[in-house]
């Protein structure tokens, strides 16, 4: 029977962490390597956690209560896991489980002291560590005491921390269960941390070790600053020696107590350079047998290390496989393309069947390898202009890996590979028909799509997709349509650079730009203006639209006066716009026409904020402001010396701008327009293979790729495991922050503005919308949540399309991420809007309600109060 309550450590390893949890796991098969030294102990099994818990029936109703809490209400979690808790410990051991326990400590020596570990069966997962959710209790001596921090331990799976985890990692409680590890307590000279890949940057070729006198806890709890070595190839490349004060020692009689270090002693390290490089070559003999870099707690005791703990760094961004050895270079495609979240499979590869570039995958997100372009001297200068026009962190982050000697192999000057980014062949005439045509054949090519898809289903349906996939990069990369709109952007910077040359105008091209034709983006913010219009009269409509908390509502309005008319001016904009959507560009993400409640917000902001015609008002607002600057700008080019010339030049950019610049947001609207086509076939079809009890539920094809969604639609059998795997991997990278430039060594590397002409405390960034505006700072990360007021300025992370329709309801723009010609940019410019993106941190360093200055001309923002 005790059997399965103790295992001994060398009867586990990490294929049973249902059994142990994760630490007992790691600690079991840590004790097989070869060369690693762990403490001897045994696993109190979660079969004895559950044992005790089945004693106290009133706990699935509290773990029911539990899982029905909001994660941000804090003292509802504290309350209801304190009486958890209390419960838990009250439990008295039963008889045969305690002998259990006693008989596998006087095994290793009852009076001899121990480690008591939680270790709970989701704790140091490849995709969540739960580090210090769980508690540990050192230096503990006598049976009755380990009876008792067992019971302490079994508890710990519902301190307030770790249940409020859980909650944010969408672990169910019930499923989680509590093993404790018990060990020989070691006594060491100096503990610390060892991390096999940099924590900070991400480099899985330097180690860092963190070291103190004494045991770890002074580490752990932040009682001192540890001494901190770094580490690659076997050498100490770099180390910061602390003052350590104060140490954490065992007692005799048990338990743990601060000491002070002798001041002599207190800057000297922790351990020699030839330990701290030992240390490492154990480290990384750990992580060769797991197979993914370690976090490592570590013990020196008589000059040799002992291992207490190992668990997956879990905050490192993943690596794109490249299989080659070589060093490589991946440019982030979500900062280019204003989608830095984590993408679902078949998300990602619905975009690289689209895009022409190869992209690599990592973390959920898409990666460009641009090695081979900074490797060869005729692309690079090249990529560098580009790359660091349009976002000069980007270009910036590319310098800083090619100064470093060796990392970028040169190339020859022949046969380099085509640039990232092309120009514009030849200058195009600037004739408005153009753009016409460009947008009426994409119309019709995706009215031909959605005619023609009906008719499609199982494997002709997913064939049919494929192959109307060539006639969208087509469309998306033809000459003609691409032309037109680098031609618009090549204009756009000639403006900005021959205006600030000639006349000292700095972005001149911003006020030039405003209310441009056929940009079907910012037309979309302006029409949403109209839809409140036809709302704004209904009391009844609009009260009930503050009340509005599911997709029904639609249904509902036609019961209230005036109810019918705001339900068509919806459905009329989603029909026009309703394929649109936060993070558009992964297929798997809900549109508006399938949630219409996440309009709502902004519906009745529009109603609050504006007056009936706005939305016509703003637009020749716009023109005329950009119609008076080219008036005032050519005439003031007439004066000066070649004047005539000067202004003739100038006028044709003008003219090329304001007739090309806003097609710049079509192509992607005719993208997206296309994959809601292909979405509503793929969900149909899904449907059918729930019905036929091979889907559990349709959104499972979202963590297939198109192949293989492709076989599962051929074969009618699908592996339930792997979907399982792929939402656990799809959690974890979203809670990862992808770096713009990632190298192959794992390092991110986010680049800096260099400049030093700043107020200061000022935060930096990329003018893109000239202007100075100062207002009331609103940090929004969620569109849905936003409550904007004339006047405020939106701070954010990033703007893809979806954000327009706040656009008009905000004196101005701050972002995290993006660069001149992205979308945001590009709506600032056209609504008058003062905008600086590019701001490392913006929503963490900007508070909710502070009062700012953008400055919108000169790229930076001040935090008034």
């Amino acid at each position: 029977m005790s059997e399965q309550f103790v295992l001994g450590l060398h009867e586990v390893d990490e294929m049973q962490v249902a059994v142990v949890g994760g630490k007992g796991a790691h600690l079991g098969a840590l004790s097989r390597v070869d060369g690693i030294r762990v403490p001897a102990g045994f696993c109190v099994t979660t079969d004895a956690f559950r044992r005790v818990v089945a004693e106290a029936p009133t706990i699935d109703d509290r773990l029911d209560r539990l899982s029905r809490l909001d994660p941000d209400d804090r003292e509802a979690i504290r309350t209801l896991s304190a009486e958890i808790r209390r419960t838990v410990e009250g439990i008295a051991i039963p008889g045969d489980l305690a002998a259990a326990i006693t008989s596998a400590l006087a095994r290793l020596g009852e009076q001899a002291a121990y480690a008591v570990r939680s270790s709970a069966t989701a704790e140091d997962l490849p995709t969540a560590s739960f580090a210090g959710q769980q508690d540990t209790y050192l230096n503990i001596v006598g049976p009755a005491a380990i009876l008792r921090h067992v019971s302490r331990c079994w508890a710990s799976l519902f301190t307030e921390r770790a249940v409020t985890y859980r909650q944010r990692n969408g672990i169910d409680h019930r499923t989680v269960h509590m093993a404790v590890v018990v060990q020989r307590m070691l006594f060491p000279q100096a503990a610390g941390i060892l991390f096999t890949a940099d924590p900070v940057t991400g480099n899985r070729k330097v180690a860092t070790v963190d070291a103190g006198f004494g045991l770890g806890e002074a580490l752990v709890s932040g009682l001192v600053n540890p001494d901190v070595f770094k580490v690659r190839d076997g050498e100490v490349v770099a180390k910061a020696i602390a003052a350590k004060q104060r140490s954490v020692h065992a007692l005799p009689e048990g338990g743990t107590q601060e000491q002070a270090i002798d001041p002599q002693r207190q800057e000297q390290p922790a351990l020699t350079d030839a330990q701290v490089v030992r240390l490492v070559q154990l480290g990384r003999r750990i992580e060769a047998h797991f197979g993914c870099p370690q976090d490592i707690e570590w013990c020196l005791v008589d000059d040799g290390f002992q291992i207490v703990q190992s668990r997956p760094i879990t905050t490192l961004f993943p690596i794109p496989e490249s299989g080659d050895g070589e060093n490589h270079v991946y440019l982030s495609v979500g900062h280019q393309q204003m989608m830095t979240d984590a993408m679902k499979p078949l998300g990602l590869s619905f975009w690289q069947m689209t895009t022409p570039a190869p992209m690599a995958v990592a973390g959920g997100r898409l990666f460009v390898d641009v090695t081979q372009r900074l490797a060869s001297p005729a692309s690079r200068a090249g990529l560098l202009e580009l790359v660091g026009k349009s976002d000069p962190l980007t270009g910036d982050a590319l310098r800083t890996v090619l100064e470093r000697d060796g990392f970028i192999r040169p190339l020859p000057d022949e046969g380099p590979p085509g640039p990232l980014i092309r120009r514009a062949q030849a200058p195009i005439e600037t004739d408005p028909a153009i753009v016409t045509e460009l947008i009426g054949q994409s119309e019709a090519s995706v009215a031909a799509s959605e005619r023609d898809i009906r008719t499609k289903s199982a494997e002709a349906l997913l064939d049919f997709i494929r192959a109307d996939i060539q006639e969208l990069r087509r469309l998306l990369f033809d000459p003609r349509s691409y032309q037109v709109f680098m031609s618009a952007m090549e204009a756009t910077w000639w403006l900005n650079e021959q205006l600030e040359a000639w006349l000292g105008e700095k972005n001149a091209a911003d006020t030039l730009t405003q209310s441009v034709p056929h940009n079907v983006t910012s037309e979309m913010g302006l029409a949403l203006l109209d839809v409140a219009d036809v709302i704004r009269p209904h009391s009844d409509v609009v009260a009930f639209l503050q009340h509005v908390e599911d997709e029904g509502f639609l249904d509902e309005l036609p019961k209230l006066a005036g109810g019918q008319e705001a339900r068509d001016a919806i459905e009329a904009w989603l029909d026009q716009y309703g394929m649109r959507c936060v993070g558009e560009i992964d297929i798997t993400r809900p549109r508006w026409s399938e949630r219409p409640s996440t309009l709502v917000p902004m519906i009745l902001g529009n109603i609050r904020n504006f007056e009936p015609g706005a939305g016509e008002r703003r637009f020749e607002q716009g023109r005329q402001e950009a119609g008076k600057k080219e008036q005032e700008l050519l005439e003031r080019l007439r004066a000066m010396p070649d004047g005539e010339g000067k202004a003739e030049e100038t006028k044709r950019m003008i003219d090329r701008v304001r007739t090309f610049i806003g097609y710049r947001e079509y192509p992607k609207y005719g993208m997206i327009s296309r994959y809601f086509v292909y979405k509503r076939a793929l969900l149909e079809e899904a449907e059918r293979l729930v019905q036929a009890h091979v889907l559990r539920e349709r959104e499972d094809i979202f963590y297939l790729s198109f192949q293989e969604l492709h076989d599962v639609v051929r074969t009618n059998r699908v592996d339930d495991q792997l979907i399982g795997r792929r939402k656990d991997a799809f959690r974890s990278y979203q809670a990862l922050t992808p770096p713009r430039v990632l190298t192959s060594d794992g390092e991110g590397i986010a680049g800096a503005y260099r400049r030093d002409d700043l107020p200061a405390g000022a935060l930096v960034g990329l003018p893109v919308s000239a202007g100075t505006v100062e207002g009331r700072a609103r940090v929004i990360l969620d569109m849905a949540q936003a409550d904007l007021e004339p006047g405020d300025i939106l701070v954010t992370a990033t703007t893809d399309p979806s954000w327009t329709p706040l656009f008009v309801a905000v004196a101005g723009l701050v972002t995290e991420v993006g660069g001149l010609m992205t979308h945001g940019a590009v709506i600032a410019r056209e609504y008058g809007l003062p905008a600086v993106v590019g701001v490392a941190d913006a929503t963490r360093l900007i508070l909710d309600g502070q009062r700012i200055r953008v400055h919108g001309t000169d790229g930076y923002v001040e935090i008034l109060r």
